[in-house]
């Protein structure tokens, strides 16, 4: 007779994300997983795979919590810029507070980490950072239709510009304890935006 899981398999993968994003990848060991979820390696290993595999899968779901929240943001009716602005402005200020800086963004991370060497954690970022672009791109659009935006600018190099800012400031908010460096650094990108 098959054995009943003595765990929540879903509150299992909600630590081992909460773990691996506080610590990384390399710096998280299985006997740190087995002691902080409180379960069996085998178990782990049973219901997740490997370490390499509960990664993977955590990141999975840090991406797929964040998405929807991005979505709304991004896509509610009326106008579309300063919803662009305020999503920025959120950036920097996570990037700045004390908390959000000591874990920074599991994305972020993993691109910082396993992406250079790590073909399935780089697709993972590309698709997340291509869904992050994609949301951006539509809002600006939105925005230049709307008379938001001027039609000069070009909302694809735009999207692309704030994406690659908003991990930048991800990237510096982790190791800066200076918050006004990113602050200043989203305030100066908006004005692309006027």
């Amino acid at each position: 007779m098959a054995r009943t899981k003595e765990f929540d398999p879903d509150a299992a993968l909600q630590a081992a994300l909460e773990l691996f994003w506080r610590r990384g990848y390399e710096a998280t060991s299985m006997a740190d997983l087995v002691d902080h979820l409180g379960i069996g390696r085998a178990s782990i290993y049973a219901t997740f795979g490997n370490k390499h595999e509960l990664y993977l899968k955590a990141l999975d779901r840090y991406a797929d919590s964040r998405n929807p929240c991005l979505l709304g943001e991004l896509s509610q009716p009326g106008p579309a810029l300063p919803a662009v602005r305020a999503v920025l402005r959120r950036f920097a200020a996570e990037a700045a507070c004390d908390k959000e800086r000591l874990t920074g963004c599991f994305v972020t991370n993993t691109a910082a980490e396993l992406a250079p060497h790590d073909d399935s954690a780089a697709r993972r970022v590309e698709v997340s950072w291509e869904h992050m672009e994609t949301l951006l791109h539509s809002a600006l659009v939105r925005a230049q239709a709307q008379g938001e935006l001027p039609e000069d600018r070009d909302p694809r190099a735009l999207a692309r510009m704030l994406l690659v800012l908003m991990q930048g400031l991800r990237v510096v908010g982790k190791a800066s304890s200076d918050p006004a460096r990113v602050r200043d650094a989203a305030e100066q990108a908006l004005t692309l935006l006027d």
